[in-house]
């Protein structure tokens, strides 16, 4: 689904340095989903456990600091914020779910004081079967304090505030689709994981087009591992990139199909070589629109 883009800079080579890179092996079988490149000695930028791990708690908790303003918080309380930070938008269940090993009170417990600090707002939202969903973001303010204390890596973009109210719940679900691919890339030897989420990827897209021309669209698009489908770059609503146990630099790229996407576009994403996930119970529908098309990709259910 396409969204405001949050540009960020990139230094693009002269066209005659873009080489495409080859995405055929991006099937849909777990180890070939995947486009790599090779990098020169050094992994994709983001927050480890490292970073965290100079920051001294004492009694369980850290003095954080921005312009003046000190918030003392515990370590589940500054990853939290962390992963808000890099998905922007994520239900509150699943927080607790993933973030805090289904832990719910302790989970509430640190949502709610870093609502009560201004660090991070809650939203209700209309989600599935009409059904009220609570969904959390970081503030301005929260953001600020993460990139000030260094807390995310350059390389990682952060995010605050709800973007598109109408997409909150598919944005909310992305984290999960991340929850569901993550273990798989590390399993296979994958490391150094990075968050890209489609914001970026829009962003880098435009501005490219906009300093090399609509006539360089290809090269653009290979320049950024993606293809050009019927004069246009699908663009994931989710990039996984990582390093590979050979110091490769590689991507997966994700794409969460609803009820709402048109059978066009969800034929263009899958001609796109993503790999696409459904809301439970959603899987047939989608399957069956493609396969009207002669396509026959693999969809995995969220």
């Amino acid at each position: 689904m396409s969204r405001d883009p949050s540009p960020r800079e990139l230094d693009l080579p002269d066209l005659a340095d873009l080489r495409p890179i080859d995405r055929e092996s991006r099937e849909r079988e777990p180890d070939k989903r995947t486009a790599t490149s090779r990098t020169e000695g050094h992994a994709p930028e983001r927050f480890s456990r490292d970073r965290l791990a100079e920051i001294r708690f004492d009694g369980g908790r850290a003095l954080v600091s921005r312009q003046g303003s000190s918030y003392h918080l515990s370590e589940p309380e500054i990853r939290t914020m962390i992963e808000l930070g890099k998905f922007r938008v994520i239900s509150r269940h699943d927080l607790a779910q993933h973030g805090y090993g289904g832990k719910r009170e302790r989970a509430d417990r640190d949502l709610e004081n870093l609502i009560r600090l201004r660090l991070a707002r809650r939203g209700v939202f209309r989600g599935p079967e009409a059904n009220p969903r609570e969904l959390l973001t970081l503030t301005q303010t929260g953001r600020e304090l993460l990139r000030t204390n260094g807390l995310v890596s350059r390389g990682q973009a952060v995010y605050a505030g709800f973007a598109r109210p109408r997409e909150a719940n598919h944005d909310a679900d992305l984290y999960r689709l991340y929850q569901k691919e993550a273990p798989r890339i590390e399993e296979l030897g994958g490391q150094n994981l990075r968050v890209i989420l489609d914001y970026e990827l829009n962003g880098k897209i435009r501005r490219d087009l906009a300093r090399l021309g609509a006539a360089a669209r290809r090269e653009v698009a290979a320049w950024h591992r993606l293809r050009v489908v019927g004069n246009k770059i699908p663009v994931p609503d989710l990039r996984i990139e990582y390093q590979t146990r050979d110091g490769e630099l590689a991507c997966v790229d994700l794409e969460l199909v609803t009820e709402h996407y048109r059978g066009r576009d969800a034929a263009d994403k899958a001609r796109a070589g993503f790999s696409l996930y459904t809301p439970h119970g959603e899987a047939g529908r989608l399957r069956r629109v493609l396969t009207a098309r002669g396509m026959r990709p693999d969809i995995l259910s969220l």
